[in-house]
C-alpha cells in the first residue's frame, strides 16, 4: 500500500509535465520545440525526459512536433489564402524549401500541388475516367456510446490538441487496452458559427465498465440510425465530404438529420498511417423514417 500511495501522486506528475508539453506545442507550432526545448517546458532532464515521452505517448518529441506542425500546415492550406511562405515561418520552418521537403514527405505532395491540385490528384477524390468522386453514403444503425472526453472550443482544424490531451490522459492511466473507438463530436456548422465560438469533443469510447478518468467528462451519443459517409485521406479535406453528405445527398434522401450533432469515427491516426491513408467515417444522425 506504502507503493501505491507514492506511486498514484507520480503518475499523475508525468502526465501534467506530458500535457503541459503538448499544450506548448499546439499553442506555439513556430517556437523552438526543440528536445532541449520541450525538456525544459517538462522541467526534467533532457536525458531522461525523451524517454519518458516517447514511452508514454508511442512517438518521440520529433515526431510529434513534426506531426502537429504539418497537420496544422494542411489545414491553412486547404482552407486558407496565407503564402507558403507565412505558413511555413508560422509552423517553424526556417525556409520555404525545408518545409517543402517535410510537408512531401508526410503528404506525398509539394504543399503548392496539396493547396491547387490536390482535389484533382487525391485518389479518394476520383473515378478513373477523371469525373469527380460522388461519396457513397450508407444508412445504417449505430449503437449507443458513452465516450470519455475533453471538451474543445474554437476551429475545428484546432480540435488535435483535444486528442493530444485526451489520449495523454489515456495513456497515462494505461486505458489504451480498454479503448474500443476514437471519436471526436461536433456541435456546431463551421459555416454559420464564428470559428472562435465552434464547439466538439475529442472523445474515446472505453469498455464497458472502465472507469472515467480524472480530468475527463461523459459525453453520450444515443442509439439510433446514422448516415455514414467513409472519407480516405488528409483530415484537411474532410470539409469536402461533409459538404458532399449535407448539400448533395441529405436533400436528395427523403430523410431529415436528428437532434443530435455529427460526429467522425476515426479508423485509424496519423501515427498510424501518412495522411492520404487517413480513414474516417463521417456519421450524421437521422431521425426515424
Amino acid at each position: 500500500m506504502a507503493h501505491e500511495r507514492t506511486f498514484m501522486p507520480m503518475r499523475g506528475d508525468y502526465e501534467k509535465r506530458m500535457l503541459r508539453v503538448l499544450e506548448h506545442i499546439h499553442a506555439h507550432p513556430d517556437a523552438d520545440l526543440s528536445l532541449d526545448a520541450l525538456a525544459d517546458v517538462a522541467a526534467m532532464s533532457r536525458f531522461h525526459w525523451h524517454r519518458v515521452f516517447r514511452a508514454m505517448t508511442g512517438e518521440t518529441c520529433a515526431q510529434a512536433v513534426r506531426r502537429i506542425r504539418l497537420n496544422r500546415a494542411a489545414c491553412w492550406l486547404a482552407r486558407d489564402a496565407m503564402p507558403i511562405e507565412e505558413i511555413a515561418t508560422k509552423v517553424g520552418y526556417p525556409s520555404v524549401q525545408s518545409f517543402g521537403r517535410a510537408f512531401k514527405a508526410a503528404y506525398g505532395m509539394t504543399p503548392g500541388a496539396f493547396r491547387e491540385n490536390g482535389r484533382e490528384d487525391h485518389p479518394a477524390l476520383m473515378h478513373r475516367n477523371g469525373e469527380p468522386e460522388m461519396y457513397e453514403i450508407v444508412i445504417e444503425p449505430a449503437p449507443a456510446r458513452h465516450l470519455a472526453a475533453i471538451a474543445h472550443k474554437g476551429p475545428y482544424i484546432e480540435v488535435g490538441r483535444a486528442f493530444e490531451k485526451a489520449g495523454a490522459i489515456i495513456g497515462a492511466r494505461g486505458l489504451f487496452p480498454q479503448v474500443r473507438a476514437m471519436i471526436g463530436v461536433y456541435l456546431d456548422d463551421p459555416g454559420s458559427v464564428p470559428a472562435e465560438d465552434l464547439r466538439s469533443y475529442a472523445g474515446f469510447e472505453l469498455a464497458s465498465g472502465a472507469e472515467l478518468p480524472d480530468g475527463m467528462e461523459v459525453i453520450d451519443l444515443p442509439k439510433g440510425e446514422v448516415a455514414r459517409l467513409r472519407f480516405t485521406g488528409p483530415y484537411a479535406e474532410l470539409h469536402r465530404g461533409y459538404d458532399h453528405l449535407y448539400g448533395t445527398w441529405l436533400p436528395e434522401s427523403g430523410r431529415d438529420p436528428a437532434d443530435a450533432p455529427a460526429f467522425e469515427y476515426y479508423h485509424n491516426t496519423p501515427r498510424d498511417v501518412p495522411p492520404a491513408e487517413l480513414v474516417t467515417d463521417i456519421c450524421l444522425p437521422l431521425k426515424p423514417a
